[in-house]
């Protein structure tokens, strides 16, 4: 029924901005799949008050178009002719933040509602509070404020303009989202590299949402990727740290990763890591894979994932060379803490990783040397740190990709499955390893 109305409505679709219909395709209740029942109830509630203020209220985004594909949304995001300070004196849980593009979270328990004024074309205006962009093109302010038609072609996708509303329950489209949905394509909406320059982290999004949906990149939209990647470098690190777990994070990171290494995005996140992707792409790109793999799989099954071990599995590598690098120079532990504190410090430009996530990542580091040492009552210390189990899932990891451990994954399998005589009897069997030998003390001058 979906294609039908498709084919019916939709002419063959041009990214030029002047091709935009004046007024919305409107696909009526019988024409699509978007239910209420798949809808936040909180996101409902804040269309109707809104509405009933005399304002006008759509569900926008994510929300109509995860539904439109079968999906369940996770996020919900209203759209209104209401202005940010409106909207807030509506809400008494309501709180305006972002000085960038301003906008309202109505919040309802833990669940938050974003509530977004329609936005206009900031070309017309003058005034720097309102709008404003950097030599590269870059916006740094848009708070010019329009009708829901300039807002659809204000947004970056055609497949993110779509409005759903409560009055009749249809669909307004002004940008042919529902033919891209159809064909299964992310295209951009206007002219790609300068709605990639107003906001670089665009080219991040178009990859999250071709592996997201399992969609292919409208080839337009994808020529000027690889071109401006650099573009990356002018958004902060804390906001590149955050859209990096948004990729690695969303269930699909598997297909996200080769998308990122086809368009030379990895460059621009983790430089280190890219580069050597490329040295010893075997076992580094092996391991990186089901690292991702394992991370969808937690993700799909609802189990708890730390982005701390995917992010100690993207620097490992890196790690691995800087302590080939400074070989010799320190004793081993030492020598891992220094080249911890210099790879961490490089990425640390262009991706700001917090405090709590970097402690987590040295601790599995410094674990995989020490899990080689199993004599005496080390094994069982070992056994009771509390990063144990995040460590030891890191070094099966490493196996897997071909790294040669003398099977050392299978030994502290076998560990865990016996009881405590089991395991004292285990580590006597263990090859006695060098000894190492014993400091004399200095006997004390004769006075």
């Amino acid at each position: 029924m979906l294609k039908r109305l498709i084919k019916s409505l939709t002419k063959p679709f041009t990214s030029s901005s002047t091709q935009y219909p004046e007024k919305a395709r409107v696909i009526p209740r019988d024409g699509h799949n978007v239910s209420r029942r798949k809808i936040s109830r909180s996101a409902i509630k804040v269309m109707k008050i809104l509405q009933e203020a005399n304002y006008e209220a759509y569900l926008v985004g994510g929300g109509v178009r995860d539904t439109l594909l079968g999906g369940q949304p996770k996020d919900f995001d209203v759209a209104t002719n209401a202005t940010p300070e409106q909207v807030n004196r509506l809400f008494r849980s309501g709180r305006i933040i972002g000085r960038r593009f301003k906008i309202v979270h109505v919040r309802f328990g833990r669940e938050i509602i974003e509530v977004t004024t329609f936005r206009a074309n900031h070309d017309s205006v003058s005034n720097s509070t309102l709008s404003q962009q950097s030599a590269e093109g870059m916006l740094l302010r848009d708070n010019v404020y329009g009708d829901m038609r300039s807002d659809a072609l204000r947004r970056d996708f055609t497949i993110n303009a779509l409005y759903y509303s409560l009055d009749g329950f249809k669909v307004h489209d002004y940008t042919h989202g529902m033919e891209d949905i159809e064909q299964r394509l992310v295209r951009m909406i206007g002219d790609p590299k300068t709605r990639y320059q107003e906001d670089p982290v665009r080219l991040l999004r178009a990859v999250r949402f071709a592996a997201k949906l399992d969609f292919q990149i409208e080839p337009k939209t994808a020529a000027p990727i690889a071109e401006l990647g650099p573009l990356l470098r002018n958004i902060s690190s804390a906001r590149l740290f955050d859209e990096s777990l948004k990729l690695f994070l969303s269930g699909h990171a598997k297909s996200v990763l080769p998308l990122l290494q086809s368009y030379k995005l990895l460059d621009h996140l983790f430089p280190a890591t890219a580069e050597e992707l490329n040295k010893q792409p075997e076992i580094n790109q092996a391991m990186l894979q089901q690292v991702m793999e394992n991370t969808d799989k937690r993700l799909a099954n609802e189990q708890r994932v730390t982005p701390a071990f995917i992010l100690a599995a993207l620097m490992w590598a890196p790690l691995q060379q800087r302590l080939a690098e400074t070989k010799g120079q320190h004793p081993p532990a030492i020598a891992l803490q220094k080249a911890a504190h210099y790879v961490i410090d490089q990425q640390q430009k262009h991706t700001a990783i917090p405090k709590r996530f970097l402690i987590t990542m040295r601790e599995i580091w410094d674990l995989q040397g020490r899990l080689g040492s199993r004599h005496g009552n080390r094994a069982q210390r070992l056994h009771e740190h509390p990063k144990f189990r995040a460590a030891y899932d890191f070094l099966l990891l490493r196996e897997q990709a071909g790294e040669q451990l003398d099977d050392l994954g299978q030994w502290w399998t076998d560990y865990q499955d016996v009881n405590e005589e089991e395991r004292e009897t285990m580590v006597k069997q263990l090859p006695s390893g060098p000894r190492k030998p014993r400091r004399r003390r200095k006997k004390p001058k004769a006075e």
